[in-house]
């Protein structure tokens, strides 16, 4: 039996066959260039050679509710409706917690959450080997937790945790300190132009000791720890999966998540949690949407 799994990203949409046993047999990334529904085709159409007897086809996507998944749908559904597109799209941070469940970092655990940041930020959680949606598909909706009092427009955008720690909220923080006065090579590199800062400019920074990028580091892992501690406080998981730039750039940010998580957490819940990092990396949802659209569970 073989599985297709579609994520739909801001600038990117990814497509995979899976065997039956979760071995990713082709996959194919297509950047929209304005049509999402004929990336999504031409993704599909990259990996068909491979895609041969598949029985479903599960979509996952950061926001499952947005208007360029009812294109990709529309676009779908000559092609894929019937018996292959199901329940309509998933949050791209449940897929990737399922995918991880079955066959990543978090395999044979009954109760396992994700987490993860890159452009934004997400999470999923598996029950007693069950996806968590809560009762409008939406949860966990993670981007949005409250970790700051103060009220800022950004927060009301796209919500506190994913303004302050995603990539563009990163990028962000460091730039209000170079206009604050402080120094650092990477504004340095960049020269006039701000905007050419870019995430892996600032963690590569960090790694150089460049003063004013460790401190940006160290204050959205303080963020990370807590938003992470916060999703075990109310799931308490068996595993904790660290993902996106937690676990591309885990030297900067595993341990001082893990550190965070201690301290705000009881001994006893952190001493029975094992944290680690994602193993599936930028397939993980597509991985996870594949499995969804085949089996109710992972």
């Amino acid at each position: 039996m073989r599985m297709l799994g579609l994520e739909i990203r801001d600038s990117l949409v990814t497509a995979v066959v899976l065997d039956g046993h979760g071995q990713v047999l082709a996959r194919a990334a297509v950047e929209p260039a304005g049509d999402v529904g004929a990336a999504a085709l031409k993704a599909l159409d990259s990996v068909a050679d491979k895609s041969e007897g598949s029985v479903s086809l599960g979509v996952a996507a950061i926001h499952p509710e947005s208007s360029s998944v009812s294109v990709v749908e529309k676009a779908l559904a000559p092609r894929y409706g019937g018996k292959f597109l199901k329940k309509g799209a998933t949050a791209s941070g449940t897929a990737a917690a399922v995918a991880e469940a079955w066959v990543g970092a978090a395999q044979k655990t009954g109760d396992s959450v994700f987490f993860a940041v890159a452009d934004h930020a997400t999470a999923g959680i598996v029950r007693n080997g069950v996806a968590v949606t809560g009762g409008h598909r939406r949860a966990p909706l993670v981007a949005w937790l409250a970790l700051n009092p103060v009220e800022r427009e950004d927060y009301r955008k796209t919500g506190c945790l994913e303004a302050e720690v995603a990539a563009a909220g990163i990028v962000r923080r460091l730039v209000w300190r170079i206009k604050a006065g402080d120094r650092s090579a990477v504004a340095d590199a960049a020269g006039a132009n701000l905007s050419r800062i870019t995430l892996d400019q600032i963690l590569e920074a960090a790694r150089q000791q460049d003063g004013v990028a460790v401190s940006v580091v160290r204050e959205t892992a303080k963020y990370l720890g807590m938003a992470a501690a916060n999703l075990v406080a109310i799931t308490d998981p068996e595993v904790l999966v660290l993902g996106g730039i937690m676990a591309t750039a885990a030297d900067l940010f595993l341990e001082q998540v893990r550190a965070e998580l201690a301290r705000r957490l009881p001994k006893p819940m952190v001493d029975a949690l094992t944290v680690l990092p994602a193993t599936l990396g930028p397939d993980a949802a597509a991985i996870g949407a594949a499995r969804l659209a085949a089996h109710p569970s992972p």
